[in-house]
């Protein structure tokens, strides 16, 4: 046994689980505390209540002196989050070769937050010039309720030391594949940074394999797969630090059209540029399709409650004279909800929209000649995004890229025209405008000049209670798209560009930190996103939990905001 102030080494801890089988499941309890194990520390930090809660949380922490990192391949956050992801991986791998079942419920269990095709910043794996850092999760072995000790010596103080061993040592991990995983991570991060300098928004780099295997399996596809193609006209060269001369399509600032027939790519580029706002690993296929940081996914969410946000710039005279310069609702409607979803997406920052026709309200988009003549504007309400969509870029410099296929109206607004066939773009803006032209749509424009900033929007404490009954504070998520706040739920389902749980469980905790820490009903919730995230960035993901997690990852202040704002019990009133 030991405690956190000392520092046995492992034969009394095999010898403490040896001595504790049989016994009750509690006894387990006492092993709370650090031990050196011959070339690192283990940390048992965590201790679960039965074989079927929880699992246990556990850490090690290997000296850089021994774990042997050249301090480069870790020199910036780039490279160290590209690292990390590589070493979470073979972490990863290794618990998979060794975990067994040893016992009921979770018993034998040992698993570590494991990145998928994104690179994210997670608080699973750590490393600096002091020490390499594994937290992980395991299932101490039990028959029933009863300690099954010689089994826990076996996983902790033989597994354990074997996966340290292949997995965070560098002598024993692949040095070219870091080199790959962190050069790969840096020339992306490189790209992104030239986009505003170049005028574009997004970039996808020639030869690139956009489709994936399912929706339900984000790996590239591997089988007819169609590596991208740049049209010349839109062609685009970068010189990266690493891979040297890239070209590809750029995407200019402005109004961007992707139209083409069904099934030959349109929804495949947008969502290439919606994963874009994250860096991806080696062989991912979108590893240099990059996109402005700040692009937001919008999308009509019928149901969503929206909390005294200014739609006035879409929607306006309501019957009965519903206001809506800080329209409130339980259950809006697809327009509604769109119109919420771009002011929202404003007011945390977004520079770039990212519309899919097929997700969006049809008449939050677009009213034809004919509707106009049957419906007068002064019995509709709703002034459609084709006539909002240019004063938002000039007014605000706020970029669109829209998926089309039905709506042939919006070639009068676009800046760039890109056709999909057969999954290759071509650059159609001349011959969509000359249709324009010749065909002109005989709809008038419903849109007034300019577009204002959404004002401020001050959250109210009593809007964020924790609580539920008698439990001081419920917050917790639930997979990828679930958080459970007090006695709410938030539902996250139409917020895509949340691409992990470990995202959403980290979004869970930010919730609380900003509660507990800014929502003072003084702050705006700009203000709020600003100081979380500077937080973050300074102190890491674990300024957010007072407990050492090992199943947190960075997400970015357009997520923070979307679920703040879907908490169904958010007050909010406008700044002074």
């Amino acid at each position: 046994m030991s405690s956190a102030n000392k520092m046995p080494d492992p034969n009394p801890l095999r010898t403490a689980l040896h001595a504790i089988d049989g016994r009750s499941y509690k006894a387990y309890k006492d092993l709370r505390g650090a031990y050196d194990c011959n070339g690192f520390t283990l940390h048992i930090d965590h201790v679960q209540g039965d074989p079927f809660a929880a699992p246990s949380r556990l850490r090690v922490e290997v000296p850089q002196d021994r774990a042997g990192y050249p301090s480069g391949s870790y020199a910036n956050s780039s490279r160290a989050s590209a690292l990390c992801t590589y070493l979470a991986t073979q972490f990863a791998a290794q618990c998979r070769r060794l975990r067994g079942k040893r016992g009921s419920g979770k018993s034998g269990l040992i698993e570590i937050d494991a990145p998928g095709q994104e690179i994210l910043p997670r608080t699973s794996i750590h490393i600096d010039a002091a020490r390499v850092e594994a937290r992980f999760a395991v299932g101490l072995p039990a028959q029933g309720r009863r300690v099954l000790g010689r089994q826990a010596a076996e996983l902790l103080c033989d597994d354990v030391p074997a996966i340290v061993a292949s997995a965070l040592h560098y002598a024993q991990n692949d040095a070219a594949e870091i080199d790959r995983y962190v050069q790969i991570a840096e020339d992306a991060d490189f790209l992104r940074s030239q986009l505003v300098e170049c005028g574009l928004v997004a970039f996808v780099a020639e030869q690139s394999v956009l489709p994936r295997r399912s929706g339900v399996d984000e790996r590239p596809l591997e089988d007819g797969a169609i590596p991208f193609q740049t049209p010349d006209s839109l062609r685009v060269e970068f010189d990266l630090p690493h891979a040297g001369a890239v070209a590809g399509m750029g995407i200019s600032r402005g109004v961007t059209l992707i139209a083409g027939g069904g099934f030959h790519g349109k929804s495949t580029l947008l969502a290439a540029l919606e994963r874009g706002v994250y860096n991806h690993i080696p062989d991912d296929g979108r590893e240099f399709a990059v996109c402005d940081p700040t692009a937001f996914k919008i999308r009509a969410e019928d149901g969503r409650r929206v909390e005294g946000v200014d739609i006035s710039s879409f929607i306006d005279n309501l019957p009965h004279g519903r206001d809506t310069r800080a329209f409130c609702t339980d259950n809006a409607s697809g327009s509604t909800s769109q119109a919420a979803n771009i002011v929202e997406a404003l007011e945390a920052g977004a520079q770039t929209l990212l519309i899919d026709e097929d997700t969006a309200a049809t008449n939050f988009m677009i009213r034809d000649h004919r509707m106009q003549l049957l419906v007068a504007k002064d019995r509709e309400p709703i002034t459609p995004l084709i006539d909002r969509v240019r004063a938002l870029y000039e007014s605000l410099g706020v970029s669109t890229v829209l998926v089309v296929g039905g709506s042939g109206d919006y070639f009068d607004v676009a800046d760039t025209v890109i056709v999909m066939e057969d999954y290759i773009p071509r650059e159609a803006t001349s011959t969509a405008k000359a249709i324009a032209i010749d065909h002109p749509s005989r709809r008038q424009c419903e849109g007034r000049d300019g577009f204002d900033p959404p004002p401020d929007r001050i959250p109210l404490p009593q809007g964020l209670d924790p609580s539920r009954g008698r439990r001081g504070v419920n917050v917790k998520s639930r997979g990828l798209r679930t958080v459970l706040f007090g006695a709410e739920t938030i539902d996250l389902a139409a917020v895509e560009q949340l691409v992990d749980s470990s995202q959403t469980r980290a979004l869970s905790a930010a919730l609380l930190y900003a509660r507990e820490n800014y929502v003072d009903g003084q702050r705006s919730l700009r203000k709020i996103l600003d100081l979380v995230m500077r937080d973050i960035a300074a102190c890491g993901l674990d300024v957010l939990d007072r407990r050492l997690v090992g199943d947190h990852a960075l997400f970015r202040p357009q997520e923070l905001a979307a679920a703040l704002n879907r908490l169904r019990s958010l007050q909010v009133r406008a700044a002074s």
